[in-house]
């Protein structure tokens, strides 16, 4: 079969973007099997995941994503801004702010422009952070996990839950080029305590209003930036008094600003969104 991609990234975090409007790509193979096949960096396109665009009874539009291992995530925060700068700039989409159906609920990203009427930067609203253990879901005797105890294996790391659309372990570290991302990662990722996995985010606190982090993402590993878990930085920094309400979080990938609204209790994520090259044949 013959279909047409775009390649796109935010602040290094690479997706492969797919109109299936008609669903003639979902007829063909199921996006689980295409997504590991095409995210492939050696024998495929290469991506931490795909997203597609499709049509939404109640919304503009819908989105889904699909990360490298075939695992289907709720939302994903540099793939949101992907999606909008591409719906924006290719007139699928004719307003600026959106209204987007995801896994996670609505999400309302609006694009910025220049004088040009091209997308610079992308505004995400990104909703409300939940803290309950149960919505989460980690596994707890409270009822919120603020720098909570976990063990893995003899040593014990403290970590704050938070649900951002995706599940989120934050992690405070006193140097963060010092921390194994690789090995302790995953196996937080995959504690027990984590009934549907989880996203890790290590974290170094530069002053009130910036934060430095590394990332390993459920179901795709060590990525350049991850939006979610930006958002999830901030609110745990926030929450144990290491941060403002706003800062700049600092990723291998790039930076991206975070502020958290008390009024409406939302989180607002402001970063870019690139281009990389598009497929106009690809048989698989």
């Amino acid at each position: 079969m013959e279909i047409e991609f775009i390649k796109m990234h935010g602040l290094g975090n690479d997706f492969i973007i797919l109109d299936d409007r008609k669903e003639k790509i979902k007829q063909y193979k199921n996006y689980s099997a295409l997504a590991k096949q095409l995210c492939s960096r050696h024998f495929g396109i290469g991506a931490d995941g795909i997203i597609l665009i499709l049509d939404s009874l109640d919304h503009d539009i819908k989105f889904r994503i699909y990360n490298s291992d075939g695992s289907q995530a709720q939302m994903c925060g540099n793939g949101m801004r992907c999606f909008a700068k591409y719906l924006y700039e290719n007139k699928i989409i004719s307003q600026r702010k959106m209204r987007v159906d995801t896994k996670a609920g609505t999400i309302i990203p609006e694009v910025i422009v220049d004088d040009k009427d091209q997308v610079q930067s992308i505004r995400v609203d990104m909703g409300e952070p939940i803290l309950f253990c149960r919505d989460i879901p980690f596994k707890s005797p409270h009822e919120k996990a603020i720098e909570e105890p976990l063990l893995i294996g003899d040593k014990e790391y403290s970590i704050t839950a938070i649900f951002m659309g995706n599940p989120h372990a934050v992690v405070f570290v006193d140097d963060l080029e010092k921390v194994d991302v690789k090995r302790i990662g995953p196996s937080i990722e995959n504690h027990e305590r984590f009934p549907e996995k989880t996203n890790v985010e290590f974290v170094e606190v530069v002053n009130t209003g910036e934060l430095k982090m590394k990332v390993w993402e459920r179901g795709a590993g060590i990525t350049l930036a991850c939006g979610t878990g930006a958002c999830a930085a901030l609110v745990a920094a926030s929450l144990t008094g290491r941060s403002a309400k706003s800062a700049i979080v600092h990723l291998d990938g790039g930076d991206l600003d975070i502020f958290w609204d008390k009024a409406s209790n939302h989180i607002f994520k402001t970063g870019p969104a690139n281009f990389v090259f598009k497929g106009f044949s690809l048989y698989f």
